[in-house]
């Protein structure tokens, strides 16, 4: 069959696990939360910058997360956090690879142990160590306070991305205008795709906790709609978001489905809860009403030229 010709997967009957609250799982959260930002950290540092900070994100595996290959003094090698085996592995091209356990320890040890394992692989690397896009910014080496690691409910939360990532690639795969890959970004620790309209953006003013106002910057450089994951922190429920970059006039009164999303005015987004979508008849449906019905009303309100973005049916 021709490439050309291949029909696109239909999405079923995916698993949507139950997700704890988050104030029972919060500290686990935020240690696992500080634990990607470095390991996130040493791909930004390793890898080619591409546009809108994407070549630093993470993804989604059938076991955990991944920093994708990364080259170094003329090898490649990567570092995953397996969430079944419950491990941080990091594996080189030659063969080497080095291993720990993910279990209870602090920021500041999880960042002594990656660091160290780098260094028996002869991979030497600097990071910036103060955390990004939270308030409370404690530099990796001195974090003490963070160190619960509650691994049922760390699966769990993996386990939630799958079905979250197939849905939001399918969305992908209906724009074939500039649009980023399914990624997460552990600045927010949110899970993310977006679509752009090729039309620069007003200056984005910043203001990020502890992150330069130019990544914002460069970040929001032209006209987008952003959707994504979060696992609570911020909101005290794991929910699904969507925002355009610059909001067009009337978007927060917009009719978006489905009925249980809403638009907040705090954070200037539509929000769905995750236990609307895993509660509905058609989860993967109603995630994707979401997906689409936020994305069009920002498109039609900002005058996109929807008939070149969009693939045809």
């Amino acid at each position: 069959m021709s490439m050309h010709n291949k029909p696109r997967p239909v999405l079923s009957k995916l698993d949507w696990p139950v997700l704890p609250s988050y104030a029972e799982w919060q500290d686990t959260c935020t240690t696992l939360h500080m634990w990607v930002q470095i390991v996130g950290k040493i791909r930004l540092a390793l890898s080619p910058w591409v546009n809108h900070s994407w070549g630093s994100t993470l993804y989604v595996t059938p076991y955990g997360l991944t920093t994708s290959p990364m080259a170094y003094a003329g090898s490649t090698f990567c570092i995953d956090f397996d969430f079944i085996q419950h491990a941080l592995r990091i594996d080189v091209a030659d063969g080497t690879s080095r291993a720990f356990a993910l279990e209870p320890m602090t920021v500041a040890a999880f960042y002594r142990k990656l660091m160290g394992a780098l260094r028996e692989l002869g991979i030497e690397v600097r990071i910036f160590t103060r955390p990004v896009e939270i308030l409370e910014a404690l530099r990796f080496e001195d974090d003490v306070q963070h160190g619960s690691y509650d691994a049922e409910r760390v699966n769990r939360y993996w386990r939630t991305l799958l079905p979250v990532d197939q849905v939001f690639k399918a969305f992908r795969a209906g724009f074939i205008g500039k649009a980023s890959p399914v990624h997460l970004f552990w600045g927010a620790f949110d899970l993310a795709a977006s679509r752009y309209s090729g039309r620069p953006a007003p200056l984005h003013p910043g203001g990020v906790p502890n992150c330069a106002d130019w990544v914002m910057q460069e970040a929001y450089s032209h006209e987008v709609t952003s959707a994504g994951f979060w696992p609570g922190a911020g909101l005290g429920e794991a929910a699904f978001y969507a925002y355009a970059y610059p909001e067009p006039v009337g978007y927060s009164a917009r009719k978006v489905q489905p009925a249980g999303a809403y638009y907040s005015e705090s954070l200037k987004e539509f929000i769905l809860p995750y236990a609307a979508v895993r509660s509905a008849a058609s989860p993967e449906q109603t995630l994707g009403d979401f997906l689409q019905t936020t994305y069009a009303s920002a498109a039609v309100l900002a005058k996109w030229d929807r008939s070149t973005l969009e693939k045809s049916k």
